[in-house]
C-alpha cells in the first residue's frame, strides 16, 4: 500500500474510534460514519441499509441522493446490487452500474445521476445483515485497497446494528409492515426431544470499538498471549472432558486442531502489523476467512466456518478476557440459544442442564448439532431472527419432533411440554428395561437389528442396546475428522477398534462414501451443478483406486483371523461391483503373498441405492454375498427429489406405495437367491416405517443407537402375520402416502411407534 493510502487508512480508523465512541445514539452513528467513509473516499453518495426480516432491506441512512431516502425506499430480498450483496455475502465494485445485471432503477431517489457503485456486507456471525454502499456520478474503478477500506468500516458498522437499540428499531419497523412478534416460531427439527427451560443467549459479544492499534508490539503480545492461554485451555478441557460420549471425540479434536491452524494465526499478526488492534484483527482476518470460503461449492469447508466463528469468539472472548457468558446463569433447566456454535461450546456449559439448543444458522451436518444428539440435547434451527428475539432468562421450550420453539409459552403449553417430557423419560426407563429381551415379534419372529455407527462415540451403543453387531460402518467420518489423508496404519487402527468393540458380532464395513455433501478438506473438487448424482461414493474411489486398495489393504489387516464384511456404496450397475470387488480379492491375494494374517472368511456385498441396479437385481445377486438397502439416497433418486430440499420435504414419501413395492421387489429377489438382505437408510430408525418394512419381509434392520429402543419396542408389540397381509394390501392403494393408514394401524393393534 503506498503511504498516501496508508495515512488516508489511519485517518479513517481514527474516525471510527472517535464517533464509536461518542454517546450519540447509534443510528446517529451509523449516519456519521456514512457521511465520513463518503467523504473520505471522495464518494459522491452512500447508503447503509439493514435488513428488517427476511423480505426487506430497510435504507436507515442516505447521503447525496435526491430525496432522503431513509425509511421510504426499501428494498426485497435480493433485489438490486445492494441485494445481491446482501444475498452473496460478498464485497462487490462496479465501473458502471446500467451494465450490471442485477442492478435495479428507483427513479424516485435520482440514481440515474450515479454511475459507479462499491458495496459491503455487514456480516454478523456470518450472515449477512446490512450493506453499506458507496456512490459516483462518473465511472470509478475501485481498488483493492478502497474495499478493503470499506470492509473495514462495514466490521465496526455491523456490531453498531446489532445492538439492542437498532434492533428494537427494526422490530417497530417489521410491525408497521404488519409482521408482529410471535411466541410461536416454526424450523427444521436437527434432533429429536422435547425441552423446556431458561433460555441462555450464547456469546452475545461487545462490539470492536478499539480498531486502531497505538502499540503494535503491546497488541502482538496480547494476542500471543490470548492465543496460548486458548489452546492450553481447550487440551486440558478435552482431556479431562468424555461429555459422557466416548474415549474419543474426532469432531472434536479436528477442532481443537483449527485452533492452532498456523495460517489463520499468522493472518492475524499480519493484521496487526496494517495497524488494528488483535480484536480487530481478528475479526478481520475471520472475515477475510469468511469472503474466501462462503461462496465455495466445497460442503464441507463452508461447515467448518461455523467452527472457525466459534473459535473466533473464543479468541476475542481471551482477548477481553470475558469468557463467562453461560456460567453466570442459573437454573436447573437451560435452553441455548445461539447465532452458530462450535462444539466445543457445549462444555462451556453444564451440558447436563442443557435441555434444548435453538441455533438460528443451522445445519444437520454442523458439528455442535451431530454432539447435541448425541448427548440427547433435542435441537431446532433456522429461524430467522430468533438469535436477536430471545433475550437471557426467558421461559423457552423446544419441541424437536416438530420443529418449533415456544417463547414465554402459557401455563396450557408448559404442561403439555412437561407431560411429554415425563412420557418420554418413561419410555426411556422402559426401553431401558427392552435391553436383554430379544427383538422377537408377538408370533415369534426373530428380526436382527443392528447399529449404523460413524463417530466414536456411537459405539458405546454396541454395549448399551446389546445389538446384533454393525449393519453399517461409516468409514467417512474418520476421513472427515482428519486434516489429513489417514494412511493404511492409521484406517486399520480405527476398524480394530471397531472389530474389538464387537467382539464376535457382525460388523459390516462400508467404502469410502464421499463426495456430494461429504467432502474432505485435503481433497480438490471441481463445481457440479449436480453433486448429488455427480462424481462421489466409489466412482471417486474406482477412478482413484490407490485410495481404495489403501482402505480395503486396513479392513484386511484389521479383520484378521475373523470374518469381514465389505460393502461398496452407489452402485449402479454390475461392472462396477465387478470392479469393486476385484479390487478387494487382489488386495487378499497380495496379503497372503505376503505371509500375513487375514480374515478367515470375506464376504464382499453392496448396497443398494441406485435405482438402476435393482434391474439387474438377479444378476447381481448370484455374485454378491449380501446387499443392504440404503433408503436415503435410493428414495432421493426414485423420486428425482433432493431429499435436502426443504420445499420438497412433505412432498415425496418412503410410505407410498411405488416406494415399498420396489423395496418389496428387492426382499423378494433376495430370498429366491437365499442372500441376505438389510436395510441399513433412515426407515430402519423410524418406528413406523421400520413396520413398513418387516411387513415386506425384511428381517435385518440396521439403525441409529438413539433410535434402537423404540423400533425394538415396536417389533416386540407387533404381529408379524398380521402386518404383513395389511401391508401386502395397502400396496394396492393409490394414496400419496401411507403413511395416516399405518399409523392408525398401529394404534388401533396395540404396537408401539413412539
Amino acid at each position: 500500500m503506498e503511504t498516501p493510502a496508508i495515512n488516508q487508512a489511519m485517518d479513517i480508523l481514527r474516525e471510527l474510534r472517535q464517533i464509536a465512541e461518542t454517546e450519540d445514539p447509534v443510528s446517529e452513528k451509523l449516519k456519521k460514519i456514512l457521511a465520513m467513509i463518503v467523504a473520505q473516499m471522495k464518494a459522491d453518495a452512500g447508503t447503509c441499509y439493514l435488513i428488517v426480516d427476511d423480505n426487506y432491506l430497510e435504507p436507515f441512512a442516505s447521503i447525496g441522493f435526491s430525496v432522503e431516502i431513509a425509511h421510504k425506499v426499501p428494498l426485497r430480498a435480493g433485489e438490486g446490487l445492494i441485494g445481491y450483496v446482501a444475498q452473496n455475502k460478498r464485497s462487490l465494485a462496479v465501473a458502471d452500474v446500467w451494465t450490471h445485471p442485477q442492478f435495479s432503477y428507483h427513479p424516485e431517489t435520482g440514481e440515474e445521476e450515479f454511475k459507479s457503485f462499491a458495496g459491503a456486507p455487514l456480516i454478523r456471525f456470518g450472515r449477512a445483515i446490512g450493506v453499506i454502499s458507496l456512490h459516483n456520478k462518473e465511472m470509478h474503478e475501485y481498488t483493492n485497497t478502497e474495499i478493503e477500506m470499506l470492509e473495514t468500516v462495514a466490521m465496526v458498522m455491523s456490531e453498531l446494528a446489532a445492538s439492542d437499540e437498532m434492533t428494537e428499531l427494526k422490530k417497530e419497523l417489521a410491525r408497521a409492515r404488519g409482521q408482529s412478534s410471535r411466541e410461536k416460531y416454526k424450523g427444521v427439527s436437527l434432533s429429536k426431544g422435547y425441552g423446556i427451560g431458561t433460555a441462555v443467549v450464547h456469546r452475545r459479544r461487545q462490539a470492536v470499538t478499539q480498531i486502531f492499534a497505538e502499540d503494535k508490539e503491546g497488541e502482538l503480545r496480547k494476542l500471543e498471549a490470548a492465543h496460548t492461554q486458548m489452546n492450553k485451555d481447550l487440551d486440558e478441557k478435552f482431556a479431562s472432558t468424555k461429555l459422557g460420549i466416548g474415549e474419543h471425540v474426532d469432531i472434536l479434536d479436528a477442532y481443537r486442531m483449527f485452533a492452532k491452524d498456523k495460517g489463520w494465526y499468522q493472518k492475524i499478526v499480519g493484521n496487526i502489523g496494517s495497524g488494528l488492534t488483535a480484536e480487530a484483527a481478528v475479526e478481520r482476518a475471520y472475515e477475510d476467512m469468511w469472503n474466501r470460503l462462503s461462496g465455495t461449492n466445497d460442503t464441507y469447508m463452508r461447515e467448518r466456518l461455523h467452527d472457525l466463528r466459534d473459535i473466533t469468539d473464543r479468541l476475542l472472548g481471551y482477548l477481553s478476557g470475558d469468557r463467562m457468558d453461560g456460567k453466570t446463569v442459573e437454573a436447573p433447566d437451560l435452553i441455548v440459544v445461539a447465532q452458530t456454535m462450535g462444539p466445543a461450546d457445549l462444555m462451556d456449559y453444564d451440558y447436563k442442564k442443557i435441555r434444548g439448543l435453538i441455533i438460528e444458522d443451522g445445519t444437520p451436518t454442523m458439528h455442535v448439532a451431530i454432539v447435541a444428539k448425541a448427548l440427547g440435547i433435542p435441537v431446532v434451527a433456522r429461524i430467522r431472527g430468533i438469535y436477536e428475539e430471545i433475550k437471557t432468562g426467558e421461559l423457552v421450550a423446544v419441541d424437536g419432533m416438530d420443529g418449533y420453539v415456544y417463547v414465554h409459552p402459557g401455563q396450557p403449553i408448559q404442561e403439555q411440554f412437561r407431560a411429554k417430557i415425563a412420557e418420554k423419560e418413561k419410555l426411556r426407563a422402559r426401553l431401558a428395561e427392552l435391553r436383554s429381551l430379544p427383538a422377537k415379534t408377538k408370533d415369534g419372529t426373530r428380526i436382527n437389528m443392528f447399529l449404523n455407527v460413524g463417530l466414536a462415540f456411537d459405539l458405546d451403543y454396541i454395549e448399551t442396546t446389546n445389538c446384533d453387531g454393525i449393519g453399517l460402518y461409516r468409514t467417512e467420518i474418520p476421513f472427515m475428522a482428519s486434516e489429513t489423508m489417514p494412511d493404511v496404519e492409521r484406517q486399520t487402527g480405527y476398524y480394530r477398534e471397531l472389530m474389538d468393540r464387537c467382539g464376535n458380532k457382525k460388523v459390516v464395513f462400508r467404502s469410502l462414501d464421499v463426495g456430494s455433501d461429504k467432502l474432505l478438506p485435503y481433497w480438490s473438487y471441481s463445481g457440479e451443478d449436480n453433486p448429488a448424482i455427480g462424481w462421489r461414493s466409489i466412482r471417486i474411489t474406482l477412478d482413484r483406486r490407490a485410495i481404495l486398495r489403501q482402505q480395503v489393504r486396513a479392513f484386511l489387516r484389521a479383520s484378521a483371523g475373523k470374518e469381514l464384511n465389505v460393502m461398496f456404496p452407489m452402485i449402479s450397475n454390475l461392472a462396477e461391483f465387478r470392479e469393486a470387488k476385484e479390487t478387494l480379492m487382489i488386495e487378499l491375494e497380495k496379503e497372503k503373498r505376503r505371509k500375513q494374517p487375514v480374515p478367515h472368511k470375506v464376504n464382499v456385498g453392496l448396497m443398494i441405492e441406485v435405482p438402476s441396479i435393482v434391474f439387474q437385481l438377479e444378476a447381481v445377486l448370484r455374485e454378491a454375498d449380501f446387499i443392504s438397502v440404503g433408503t436415503n439416497d435410493l428414495a432421493q433418486f426414485m423420486f428425482a427429489c433432493d431429499r435436502g430440499n426443504p420445499r420438497l420435504a412433505e412432498r415425496y414419501d418412503v410410505l407410498s406405495a411405488p416406494f415399498l413395492k420396489m423395496m418389496r421387489e428387492i426382499v423378494e429377489q433376495a430370498g429366491k437367491a437365499k442372500v441376505y438382505c438389510s436395510v441399513c437408510g433412515e426407515m430402519a430408525s423410524n418406528p413406523i416405517e421400520a413396520l413398513a418394512l418387516i411387513g415386506l419381509g425384511f428381517r435385518n434392520l440396521s439403525m441409529s443407537g438413539s433410535a434402537f429402543g423404540r423400533v425394538k419396542s415396536m417389533i416386540r408389540t407387533a404381529n408379524l402375520n398380521e402386518v404383513e397381509d395389511y401391508v401386502m394390501r395397502l400396496l394396492k392403494s393409490e394414496n400419496r402416502t401411507l403413511r395416516p393408514q399405518l399409523i392408525s394401524y398401529a394404534n388401533d393393534h396395540g404396537i408401539e411407534i413412539y
